[in-house]
C-alpha cells in the first residue's frame, strides 16, 4: 500500500471517527460504502476493515466516557457479551452470502436506521392501561434516584436483545452495531444523551473486539488498510467529541438520519444496476 493510499485510507478513517463522536453511532454504516467507493474494495473485504476501525476508535472513546462516570458499564456489558456471542455467526454468514444480497440488506437497514432516527422518542410505542390518557408507557430501563438503571426482567431482556440484534448484523454487514443501540437505549431507558452515547461506544467496542478476531482467524482483515483507517478514526474521534459538546444533539440526529437515507438509496441503486 502506497503512502497516498494509507493518507487517503487515514481522511477517510477520520469521517468515520468525527461521526462517531458526534452521534455515538453510525461510524460503521458510513465507513463500508466510503471503502467500497472510495478505495474500491469488495464488501467482504472492506467489512471487517470498517469493523477494526470502528472498535478500536470506540474503545478510545468509551475509556474517557468511563473517566468522565457517563457509561452504564454493567448495560454495556450484557449488550455487549451477547453481542460478542452472536457477531461470529454473523460473520460466518458474510463469507457464504454473494455480494448482491449483502449490499440490499445493508441499504434496507441503512433506510430503516435513517427513518427511525427521524422519529421522535418513544413515537413508536403504544398506549399502555397503567399510563397516563394519551401518553405511552415507560421504557423498561429506568434510572434510579442513585443513577444506575433498575436491572427488572423487562430491562435485562430489552437489552439482551439488543445486544444479539447487534451483535449479528456487526459480523454480517461490518458494522459496530451503534445504529441499533442507541435508537433502543434512546426508547427503551431514560439515559440522558451523553450516557447513551458513551455507553453505545463502550458495547461497540466489545461487539467489534469478537467480530475483528473472527474476521482475522478466517483471513478476511487486510491490516494494510484496517490500520491507517483505522488510526484516522481515533485522532478524529479525540477532536470530535470536544466539537460535539458545543453542537445542538436534535439537528445532529435529523443531519444523521438524512445522509443515512441518501447513502441508503446510493447503495440500493448500486446493487440494482
Amino acid at each position: 500500500m502506497s503512502l497516498l493510499d494509507a493518507g487517503l485510507g487515514a481522511g477517510l478513517g477520520a469521517i468515520v471517527g468525527l461521526i462517531l463522536a458526534l452521534t455515538g453511532a453510525g461510524g460503521g454504516i458510513l465507513a463500508i460504502p466510503l471503502l467500497v467507493w472510495v478505495l474500491h474494495l469488495p464488501l467482504q473485504t472492506a467489512a471487517p476493515i470498517g469493523l477494526a476501525a470502528v472498535g478500536l476508535a470506540s474503545a478510545m472513546g468509551a475509556a474517557v466516557g468511563l473517566r468522565q462516570g457517563v457509561v452504564r458499564y454493567r448495560a454495556a456489558a450484557l449488550i455487549g457479551v451477547t453481542g460478542m456471542l452472536f457477531a461470529p455467526l454473523g460473520v460466518t454468514l458474510a463469507q457464504r452470502l454473494p455480494a448482491q444480497p449483502l449490499l440490499l440488506v445493508f441499504a434496507a437497514v441503512m433506510a430503516w436506521v435513517g427513518w427511525r432516527s427521524l422519529q421522535p422518542p418513544k413515537a413508536e410505542q403504544g398506549v399502555s392501561a397503567d399510563a397516563p390518557s394519551g401518553q405511552p408507557p415507560p421504557p423498561p430501563c429506568l434510572v434510579k434516584a442513585d443513577g444506575r438503571l433498575d436491572w427488572t426482567t423487562p430491562c435485562a431482556r430489552a437489552l439482551a436483545t439488543t445486544g444479539a440484534a447487534s451483535g449479528l448484523l456487526s459480523g454480517l454487514i461490518g458494522v459496530g452495531g451503534g445504529f441499533v443501540i442507541v435508537p433502543a437505549l434512546n426508547h427503551r431507558t431514560d439515559l440522558d444523551l451523553r450516557q447513551v452515547q458513551a455507553t453505545s461506544l463502550a458495547v461497540i467496542a466489545l461487539v467489534s473486539l469478537s467480530g475483528v478476531a473472527s474476521a482475522a482467524w478466517h483471513g478476511a482483515l487486510d491490516w494494510a488498510i484496517a490500520l491507517p483507517f483505522a488510526l484516522g478514526a481515533m485522532l478524529a474521534l479525540l477532536a470530535g467529541q470536544r466539537l460535539a459538546l458545543q453542537l445542538p444533539a436534535a439537528r445532529l440526529k435529523q443531519g444523521f438520519a438524512w445522509l443515512t437515507l441518501a447513502v441508503a438509496a446510493s447503495l440500493l441503486f448500486k446493487a440494482l444496476n
